[in-house]
């Protein structure tokens, strides 16, 4: 299989490609062959997986190089890719998710007349996704990056017609610019320090680096993957994310877009544990985040906005294990796997909903939904308890081993970093019981001309997979350290530390996380939820229903100074650039228009001219012999 290892790009490209130039032509089957090519990239993942397993532990790696792609001087960079025990991960995911969400989109757009086009777009979505993850160097993986950024940018404003959606996209792709400038960087900083772009040669070099140098590299990159992660301070965008289709809000928040970032962290491992001044801002960053997009999610009425801020936090704590160092990798790749399942079906739920619900989404319009869609409802609730972490549920698995290395930091850093991951918990468990609350209980609260309705088969079925994934994948994984062994030759030894018992620090979880889901219930579940929310709230409940003023922020911060230095530049450029240039200009245009004046055109001033400048000559020449 090592010889067609291309394929698992090439596939979803072509069906792109296809697709996008064969125009209406292809709008009957377009859809098909859309899901075709990202199911068939799976069952290459398949294949791959398979001949990694059947290959002793040092030598599961498959590193074909496919040719020559800048030979430039002292640049040198092979187009290769990479299959390994980390790369694997992502690619079953991308394309075993990516394809259930392209099985789906056929229901979901079944009436959308631009089907072909969303299908085109979201293959082009994962080819780049794929790319970015099987890339064996870092300007490889910036070709996937930035093909991840254009396809977000055309699934986001896919509805462009909508206003708010075309705005939703244009700044999801200046907001994630922001962070490829970072990656940018950081390429540039690696070829001055290594003199290569290949993992396998920057890695190698890192300990000759300067601590400085390696902890720029790695606040460059984290700047990258915050901002494709949606983390502190680059996640306003992922909010307007919410404005297209519900498909693309599963792909780009479940197992593609988002997980990037996090990706790139525990691929360069080998830099980031030689600078724990960086290891640090990660750490930092993803405890901050979790914490934020939890708090938000509590005020959030639109259901894919209420997902948006959970998408948020768990990301963060992906990103404050990643910064663990070897005690967090693998902990950090197995809570995003299992968020892959549970984030994907709970998007997928919603659309169900939404779909139902005539394109509302408006959790304070629905109520009393279980009985009517109780497909939707049994899958829905087995990814709301797979995310607030019980047992023996996916979630428990992932996020309580996160808990457990935060605490196990030791110090003030544990105490604090494992606070923080519990009450993150907590907070989980309350926003999403509030969010099954008022949509599947309490009384209806919909206009009498809506008739809720389960979702076609074809929409179902991917639901009940990914509900069986929310379910299963955190024991598979985690049970006797399996994904840990699997992962230990890219991300080394974990050697695990407790601070107390394995079952102490389960059963805290546990007691907060039920206090959040009793504290929702007891505020939407006893209570009448009101059909609009009310105008009387905290200071801290108007701060989370406007992203804790993230654009406000960014406003003030990024925004408004840099268009008063802009501004500041064009009159530099109008002042002194411009106005050099044109006095010069000027300088000419009056001094020609005085030589002009002496072009008369009459022959008898010419004569005149000449008769006067011969006796000028003449009388200088007389007057030098006489003084001689």
């Amino acid at each position: 299989m090592t010889h067609l290892t291309w394929l698992l790009v090439a596939l979803p490209a072509a069906g792109a490609l296809l697709l996008l130039l064969g125009g209406r032509r292809t709008d009957r089957w377009g859809h098909l062959l859309g899901c075709a090519t990202v199911l068939a990239s799976f069952g290459m993942g398949v294949a791959l997986l398979t001949e990694l397993l059947g290959r002793p532990g040092h030598d599961r790696a498959i590193h074909p190089n496919l040719f020559s792609w800048v030979p430039v001087g002292g640049l040198q960079v092979d187009f290769g890719l990479q299959i390994d025990q980390l790369s694997i991960c992502f690619v079953l995911l991308i394309s075993g998710v990516g394809s259930l969400i392209h099985i789906y989109s056929i229901g979901y757009m079944a009436e959308d007349p631009d089907r072909r086009r969303f299908f085109a777009y979201l293959n082009l979505f994962v080819a780049a996704m794929l790319l970015l993850v099987v890339a064996d160097n870092y300007l490889g993986l910036y070709v996937g990056w930035e093909g991840v950024g254009l396809a977000s940018y055309l699934l986001i404003g896919f509805w462009y017609q909508r206003p708010v959606a075309a705005t939703a996209g244009k700044k999801a792709f200046v907001m994630n610019r922001v962070g490829d400038i970072g990656l940018s960087l950081a390429m540039f900083a690696m070829f001055a320090s290594f003199g290569t772009l290949q993992f396998d040669g920057v890695f190698a070099a890192a300990d000759g680096a300067s601590r400085g140098m390696l902890t720029a590299i790695g606040l460059l990159l984290l700047l990258g993957a915050c901002a494709k992660s949606a983390q502190i301070p680059v996640q306003a965008w992922l909010f307007d994310a919410m404005e297209g289709p519900t498909p693309v809000s599963a792909l780009i928040h479940a197992a593609t877009m988002v997980t990037a970032g996090v990706y790139l962290i525990v691929r360069s491992n080998p830099l980031y544990n030689l600078s724990p001044d960086a290891q640090l801002a990660v750490v930092i960053v993803g405890a901050a985040t979790l914490l934020f997009g939890a708090i938000v999610g509590c005020a959030k009425d639109d259901i894919k906005r209420a997902l948006a801020a959970s998408t948020i936090s768990q990301i963060g704590y992906m990103v404050l294990a990643a910064g663990l160092g070897p005690a967090g990798y693998a902990f950090a790749i197995l809570h995003l796997l299992t968020h892959g399942f549970f984030k994907a079906g709970l998007f997928l739920g919603s659309g169900s909903v939404i779909h139902a619900m005539d394109d509302e989404q408006d959790m304070r319009r629905y109520g009393a939904l279980r009985s009517l869609l109780p497909i939707t409802f049994a899958t829905f609730g087995l990814g709301y308890l797979a995310i607030i972490g019980i047992p023996p549920f996916a979630g428990f698995f992932s996020k309580d081993a996160i808990i457990e290395a935060a605490l196990a930091a030791g110090g003030v850093r544990g105490a604090i970093l494992g606070a923080a991951a519990v009450l993150g918990a907590g907070i989980t468990a309350f926003y999403m019981t509030r969010v099954m609350l008022m949509t599947f209980a309490g009384e209806k609260r919909w206009a009498d001309d809506a008739h809720p309705h389960e979702a076609p088969a074809v929409m179902v079925w991917p639901m009940i997979l990914l509900a069986v994934g929310s379910v299963f994948s955190g024991g598979l994984l985690a049970v006797g350290g399996t994904l840990q062994d699997w992962l230990e030759p890219v991300v080394g030894v974990h050697e695990g530390a407790h601070v107390a018992p394995v079952w102490v620090t389960t059963s805290v979880t546990l007691i907060i996380v039920l206090v959040g889901v009793g504290v929702a219930y007891r505020m939407y579940g006893r209570r009448p939820v009101p059909a609009t929310a009310p105008a009387d709230v905290s200071a801290l409940t108007a701060a989370a229903r406007n992203d804790l003023y993230g654009d406000a922020f960014n406003e003030e911060v990024f925004m408004r100074p840099g268009g008063q230095l802009t501004r500041a530049l064009v009159e530099v450029d109008n002042a002194g650039v411009d106005g050099s240039v044109n006095a010069l200009a000027a300088l000419v245009s009056r001094t020609s228009d005085r030589l002009r004046g002496l072009q008369t055109g009459f022959a008898r001033s010419y004569a005149l001219s000449m008769f006067v400048g011969a006796a000028l000559v003449a009388a200088g020449i007389l007057a030098v012999q006489l003084w001689a």
